[in-house]
Formats: structure tokens, sequence, C-alpha cells
């Protein structure tokens, strides 16, 4: 397979990537094409669909094995589920599997003509920042969208948003255009599931700024604290 292109969005580093697609509808993210498929008529008609596939490779999660191929380990460890039960890999969608291909559903908010080729501006990506693709597809509700689908032991654990304390002298410090998406970021809690130590400060970049804070638990609500903000 070759890569067509590469997408570039706010995290420089896989710590503070949102779950999964579409949940944090508010970051942006621009996909560049190699100059082999930067051809504007590679995408001519894809402006008409309001949602995008995306299949794109994890990247730094290869684990070879004796043989020096990817070692396979049939489970893995879901973090919906805290970390410490393990589902079968296929059930789930950890990058840790035996071809490392990513899923993503975006979308598109337009598409940009430029003199390197077509560049596509697209939200909700749940990608690091200059992670190769190697396909892109139309998302069609009539086959894509199935309202009666379950979402297997996902279903079973609820999930609520972390309430985000963000000081206005921090939040100064962040370009406007970027607060809203590293709020709704701030607000998927982006710990560990593992991890509940009320004293530790994470961080976590997001553009060209790293971000720090802490998270306490406050009658069973978890409450997010930006304790810092600064450039890089």
């Amino acid at each position: 397979m070759e890569v067509i292109a590469h997408i570039h969005t706010d995290f420089p580093q896989k710590f503070g990537v949102p779950r999964q697609s579409g949940v944090v509808d508010s970051l942006k993210a621009t996909i560049h094409f190699e100059p082999k498929f930067a051809d504007p008529a590679a995408v001519r008609g894809i402006e008409g669909f309001s949602h995008l596939w995306l299949i794109w490779q994890f990247e730094g999660v290869e684990r070879p094995g004796p043989d020096g191929t990817p070692a396979f380990s049939p489970t893995v460890r879901p973090p919906r589920l805290g970390g410490n039960e393990r589902m079968g890999v296929f059930a789930t969608r950890s990058p840790f599997r035996p071809n490392a291909l990513g899923l993503s559903s975006v979308k598109l908010e337009r598409v940009e003509i430029t003199d390197r080729g077509p560049v596509l501006h697209v939200t909700g990506a749940d990608l690091r920042d200059n992670t190769p693709i190697f396909d892109i597809k139309p998302y069609l509700p009539s086959a894509d969208c199935h309202p009666a689908a379950t979402g297997g032991f996902t279903d079973e654990r609820s999930w609520h948003p972390a309430t985000v304390d963000f000081p206005a002298e921090l939040q100064a410090k962040v370009p406007a255009d970027k607060l809203q998406a590293l709020t709704d970021v701030l607000a998927q809690d982006p710990r560990p599931s593992f991890q509940h130590d009320p004293e530790r400060v994470y961080a976590m970049a997001f553009g060209s700024q790293d971000v720090r804070f802490t998270v306490s638990e406050e009658q069973g609500e978890s409450i997010l604290h930006v304790v810092a903000v600064d450039d890089r």
C-alpha cells in the first residue's frame, strides 16, 4: 500500500488525542496529498459528501516478535474497561493489532485547491499530527448508518465528560480559534483510565503549547483543573 496523504492536527503527541473520531467536533485538521495523488481530479465530487472515512496507520505501536514480524496478541486491555480487563483484539479498536490500521469518520468542511494540489479541511479527527493516510472514502448514510446497532461492552460502561476548570487568565494565553477545541478535548479527560492521583500534574501538547492540569473527584464527578499554559 502507498501513503496517499498526511493529516495535520493540533496533536504532536499521542496523549490527548480523542479516543474516537467525532467525539470532539470542534477539532480542525487538514489533509494534504502526496505529490503523486495531488491531482484535483482525484477529489472531483467529494464536496457533495458531508463526511468521509479515513483509513490510516497507527504509529509507534509495533511489537516485533522473535522472527522480526509484528508480534500478535489475541487480547488487549480496553481503556473503557479501566485497563484491567482483557477483550479479544478484534472486539476492540486498540492500536495494538496485527495490521496497524485505523478507521475514522470525519466531517468534510471544505475543499481548498492550492498550487500543491487539493487540501481537505475536516473536523472531528482523532489522529496525531502527520499521521499517514492510506485511503479516503465517502461516508454513505444509506449504507454506513445503523441506528439499531449495539455497542457491546462499551454500552455497559457509562461515561460522562469532565467539568473543566479553566481560569480566564490561562484561557487568554490560548489562540481564540483553538480555545473551544482545547476545552472540549480536556473535557474528554485525556488521562489513562487507570490513573486517579489527584496530586499528579499531567502535561498535554496542543498546537504550539503545553497545557498542564490536575484532576480531582468530587461527589462522583471528575473536575479537570488547568494549572498552566506555556508556549513550546
